[in-house]
């Protein structure tokens, strides 16, 4: 059975996630024990009781989404036989995408997204920013308005959804301005900082020679790279759009769109919450999305897709 895996980003993360999956499973206690072993720390610690300021960081919150969907497409796949067409991840999701179709390895992405976030958090101290959502406008009026007020857009998450990203008296401004520029809503986000915004460039610069440094392969089906909007061509153009990332606006709806343009129906969403499928029902209507966050999930996704 053909389809689409895709992975959420920072966020989605919640307290407890995981844990119901280590207990069920020996294939999940194997690999959330490897993951530990891997970083030299108990993120499954982080994960299973948090606190939630700690899950929050971005040093622990990166890591611990990643090995959550790797986890769930390992599961997954031991029980229904998938035949991945694309995988595709928002964000921090790109590289568990990666990972999940062969990119690299679970260990090796895992020391490579908690270095990611490390040096994401260190931006943030360094170069303190803001973020907010606008909702009911044009990608236009989005891109006008954050360029008057000096930020950049961050996302273009799905029609009607876009966020931006820099400065906070910039973002504030166009928070004040998002009316009267035609958006029914503009809402600052809880956010550490401005990601995926001009001022992540140390975090940039920083991540480039870890990304060459990381064993990577060409993954087994195309992923979509969020910079880009298009599938990855080449293992140095996986690293430098990997890196661009940082900076750069993620590409969402463009990436999906693509994707449903070329036939693909059926997604499955591996990680906490359903925020990909919400997107995906303002992107494409006729296309169908399985959510699985945790064991109770994952069974009720093994029965519908064993009906399909």
């Amino acid at each position: 059975m053909k389809a689409v895996l895709i992975f959420p980003g920072q966020g989605a993360q919640k307290v407890g996630m995981g844990r119901d999956l280590f207990e069920v499973s020996d294939t999940a206690r194997e690999m959330m024990r490897a993951a530990d072993q891997a970083l030299g720390f108990s993120l499954t610690e982080v994960m299973f009781n948090g606190p939630d300021e700690q899950l929050t960081r971005t040093c622990y919150c990166q890591p611990a989404l990643f090995l959550h969907g790797l986890v769930i497409n390992q599961l997954l796949r031991e029980r229904v036989q998938i035949e991945p067409s694309a995988a595709a991840g928002l964000s921090l999701g790109e590289f568990t995408a990666h990972a999940a179709v062969g990119t690299m390895t679970m260990e090796n992405g895992l020391r490579l997204v908690q270095k990611r976030g490390a040096l994401m958090e260190e931006a943030c101290i360094a170069e303190p920013g803001a973020m907010a959502a606008l909702i009911g406008g044009s990608e236009e009026a989005a891109q006008e308005l954050a360029a008057s007020c000096g930020v950049d857009v961050a996302n273009y998450n799905c029609p009607g959804q876009v966020v931006v990203s820099g400065v906070a008296e910039g973002v504030d401004q166009v928070v004040a301005l998002a009316k009267q520029a035609g958006f029914k809503l503009a809402k600052k986000l809880n956010v550490a900082g401005a990601y995926h915004s001009r001022l992540m460039q140390r975090a940039k610069e920083k991540l480039v020679p870890e990304l060459e440094a990381t064993p990577m392969q060409m993954p087994s089906v195309p992923v979509y790279s969020n910079f880009a909007a298009r599938a990855v061509q080449s293992i140095q153009d996986i690293r430098e759009v990997l890196a661009s990332q940082v900076c750069g606006s993620v590409r969402w709806a463009s990436c999906m769109k693509d994707l449903t343009d070329r036939g693909e129906r059926l997604f499955i969403e591996m990680g906490p919450g359903k925020t990909l499928a919400g997107m995906m029902a303002r992107i494409c209507k006729e296309a169908r999305v399985i959510s699985i966050e945790d064991a109770a999930s994952l069974e009720q996704a093994v029965e519908e897709l064993s009906k399909l």
